[in-house]
Parts: structure tokens; C-alpha cells; sequence
């Protein structure tokens, strides 16, 4: 990780930690286009509503969860106003069909703080993962149940006392989900769930889970990924730079390694999403297992 040394040698890298002015415009737009489309798939064959909940749907419930990943790191509205910064991912969190905002922030500060920690990090699979998907087909499976394994692993690996914040948005989604249903009947919802179900899973968006931290080449576990997808994906592809600089906002990313590139073009990365999962799926030395594991201390003991 550059962030020590690129910090102190480029200062205009700590300029970049600023709130994104754009990040709630974008995803107010995301979040009125899954409303719009609740309106259109209410008359469509359930075929066409599942087509284009995968190739439309798909990218954009994505991206809402990219988002929320963003705002996770108060990037919305900045450090400053951390309860505003909650409550809009929230709102975020609604054309999901499930409360996922609020346990994602609870979770995702160990995966920066404890990296590949074991039982702390949830983003690492289980070893029954490791030992159950082990062949292409099961892994082809395991990819496909994604959004399955990111909502439970946390509950047997690491669980934590549910939050206030929780309670408030799982309220405020089953309220939004009994209205549209309400309002134009089941084909939304199914739109909604099919959406977040097949982008977080089999999609060439989901390749970006297994391109982060999956040791493709031994001794490097994270890798970024600088291709167009990330125009739709808050530059979430930018991972080293992430991790280095988890307040620096997704839009700003670029300029980090414009600003300090001797700290990262010569490290390896990914260039297609869509080949990272083929890889994954084909190639014997991948699957659930090929993820960097270590004994952390909690920060209370000393980290």
C-alpha cells in the first residue's frame, strides 16, 4: 500500500478528500430510473421483465450498491455530517428490494481495517465455500449466488448486535416495497428483486468481486482494474487507490494515480471483468480459496 509515502510526497492527493458534489445527484437519477422502470415492467411478459431486469436493472441496482459503498466513507456529504451520509444511503438502498445499506457500513470498515482478517474481514469466503466450490460448475453456481453469500457470511462469521440504523432502514424498505406494490402490483417487486439478485450475481459488473482481492498472482492480493465499466461503477475498479485512500471519493480516484502513477502502473491488473470471472470459473488455482488470510488483533487490543 502507497498511502504513507504518495501522501507525503504528492499533497495534493489529501485536496482529493472532499465530498463528491455529484455522488447524490447520481444516484437520485439511479433510484428515479428504477422507479420509472417499476411503472414500464408493470404490463410486461415475465420473460421481457426478467430480460431487462438483468440488462438494465442489473447494471443500475449495481451501481446503486457501489454507491452505498461510497457513501459508506461519507463521501455524500462528507465527514462532517456522518447521520446525513446514512440516511442517504438509505434512500440509495430503496430500488434494492432488501435493507442492505446500513449492515454494509457496519461490516465494511473491518474489510478496510482488518484485510483478510480471519473472522473479522466477511469478505473472505468461509473455508465450507472453499471446500464446496471447487470445480467449475459449483463455482459457476457459487458466482451466480453471490448476493446469497455476501448477506450470510456475515452472520456466521462475524455477527454483530443489530443497530438502530438497521431497524430504520429495513422500516423504511418494507415501506417503499409495500407502496410500489401497492401501487402497480407484483411485477415491479419481481423486477426490484431480479435486478439486485442477477447484477450482484452472474453479471460482468460482479466480476469486479473477484477481481479486487483474489490472488491471481501470488503475493499480490489486490488489484485495480481500469477499464470502462468503471464509468458505471463510482470507479470502483480504482482498488488499489481505494484501499490506500478510502476517503478519497470514487470520482476522484483517477487523480490519485494521475498524481502518483510510479506507485501503481507498474503493479499488476486486471483489464476485463467478464475474463476475471472465466478465469476464475476455469482455472484449477482459483475459486473461494485464493484469498489472503491472516490472524488480526482487534483494534481494541492493539491494532
Amino acid at each position: 500500500m502507497a498511502s504513507l509515502p504518495a501522501k507525503a510526497k504528492y499533497p495534493a492527493i489529501k485536496a482529493l478528500m472532499r465530498p463528491d458534489p455529484h455522488l447524490k445527484w447520481l444516484v437520485l437519477g439511479l433510484v428515479l430510473a428504477q422507479l420509472l422502470a417499476c411503472w414500464l415492467v408493470r404490463g410486461l411478459a415475465w420473460r421481457w421483465l426478467l430480460f431487462w431486469a438483468y440488462a438494465f436493472g442489473g447494471c443500475v441496482n449495481h451501481a446503486l450498491t457501489l454507491a452505498i459503498h461510497d457513501i459508506s466513507h461519507n463521501t455524500a456529504f462528507g465527514t462532517g455530517h456522518p447521520a446525513h451520509n446514512r440516511w442517504f444511503a438509505v434512500f440509495a438502498n430503496l430500488p434494492l428490494g432488501v435493507p442492505y445499506a446500513s449492515s454494509f457500513k457496519k461490516y465494511h470498515v473491518d474489510h478496510h481495517r482488518y484485510l483478510g482478517g480471519d473472522g473479522l474481514d466477511v469478505d473472505v469466503p468461509t473455508r465450507l465455500e472453499g471446500w464446496l466450490f471447487c470445480t467449475p460448475a459449483r463455482k459457476l453456481l457459487w458466482l451466480a449466488l453471490q448476493p446469497f453469500f455476501y448477506s450470510l457470511r456475515p452472520l456466521c462469521v462475524h455477527p454483530k448486535a443489530m443497530t438502530r440504523m438497521e431497524v430504520f432502514n429495513a422500516l423504511a424498505q418494507l415501506a417503499a416495497n409495500a407502496t410500489i406494490f401497492t401501487l402497480w402490483g407484483p411485477k415491479p417487486m419481481v423486477y426490484l428483486l431480479a435486478s439486485s439478485l442477477l447484477g450482484l450475481g452472474l453479471h460482468p459488473i460482479s466480476g469486479h468481486f473477484v477481481a479486487e482481492h483474489y490472488m491471481f498472482l501470488k503475493g499480490h492480493e489486490t488489484y485495480s482494474y481500469y477499464g470502462p465499466l468503471n464509468w458505471i461503477t463510482f470507479n470502483v475498479g480504482y482498488h488499489m487507490e481505494h484501499h490506500d485512500f478510502p476517503s478519497i471519493p470514487g470520482c476522484n480516484l483517477p487523480l490519485v494515480r494521475k498524481i502518483a502513477p510510479e506507485y501503481y502502473d507498474h503493479l499488476p491488473q486486471h483489464y476485463s471483468w467478464v475474463k476475471v470471472l472465466w478465469d476464475f470459473v476455469s482455472e484449477d488455482s482459483l475459486g473461494p480459496y485464493a484469498r489472503v488470510k491472516r490472524v488480526c488483533k482487534l483494534a481494541k487490543d492493539g491494532l
